[in-house]
């Protein structure tokens, strides 16, 4: 992954689109405002990187060897899915969204409840995202491409131990994933209000076709009783894959995560520093 390439790039999440994520992050609360069409559908688009912005959101996030801590009492890991996208935007709308890679992302957050918008916990300065520095084509943006076969893990190795952080999760396991989640994120990138923690996002598009594409955060998975009650400590080991299950055991991930000599051929992998 190019980091000069991304900062022509805007970034946004989807909040809410794995089960129980909101409230595993203590946030269930601040989004009990937002109502959504369907039970499971997610709350909504949250931006964390926009190119020349002139609020903290123009700050270029991404890192794929560390982690700023900047003394936040309460940071999370969220790993993800990041789909890489082409568009076509026009009158002031986006029409289309055309996802052409993949990767393992780290939507890190700090998980101090302020009453703020969800946006202002997402970018903190300089290495406040991971982005594996691998991403794969997508072959096609359905259940019969290869991205179908693909599963998320994440850790944290403290002190020489290391510990599960989030859930292992199929990547179709989100709530809305390929067609469904593209259409509805074209249309929260047109029609999004502006709700609880959440902003309107259509304004912050205006400039779309002056830059290179769009990057989504597809939604954090599920974590373990660890990753619920152990926020990031400086000295921490991140490890994201998102792998290809029917390809790469999981004896694969943890022989590489030990240092061993294994090519991961199908696997994204992202490792950081927190610092």
């Amino acid at each position: 992954m190019n980091l000069e390439e991304l900062k022509d790039y805007l970034g946004f999440g989807v909040a809410g689109n794995f089960a129980n994520h909101l409230g595993e992050a203590g946030e269930a609360d601040e989004f009990s405002v937002i109502e959504t069409k369907e039970k499971d559908a997610p709350k909504g688009l949250f931006p964390f990187y926009i190119p020349n912005h002139q609020s903290f959101l123009g700050n270029f996030p991404f890192s794929t060897e560390k982690i700023n801590h900047n003394n936040i009492e309460q940071l999370q890991i969220e790993a993800e899915v990041a789909l890489l996208c082409d568009f076509v935007f026009e009158n002031g709308k986006l029409i289309d969204l055309k996802p052409k890679y993949f990767g393992a992302f780290n939507d890190c957050s700090n998980r101090i409840q302020n009453g703020n918008k969800l946006s202002t916990k997402k970018n903190w300065g300089d290495n406040s995202k991971g982005i594996a520095p691998d991403f794969i084509e997508i072959d096609s943006f359905n259940k019969e491409g290869i991205l179908n076969k693909f599963h998320i893990a994440s850790f944290v190795r403290r002190d020489g131990i290391l510990k599960h952080y989030g859930t292992i999760s199929a990547v179709n396991s989100y709530s809305y994933f390929f067609e469904q989640l593209k259409k509805w994120m074209i249309e929260k990138f047109n029609n999004q209000e502006e709700t609880g923690p959440l902003e309107e996002i259509n304004p912050l598009i205006k400039n779309l076709n002056n830059h290179k594409g769009i990057l989504i955060a597809a939604g954090a998975t599920a974590y373990t009783e660890f990753g619920k009650s152990n926020f990031l400590q400086k000295g921490d080991e991140i490890f994201v894959y998102v792998y290809n299950a029917r390809f790469h055991s999981f004896e694969d991930i943890m022989k590489d995560i030990s240092g061993a000599d294994i090519h991961l051929s199908q696997c994204s992998k992202l490792h950081q520093i927190v610092e």
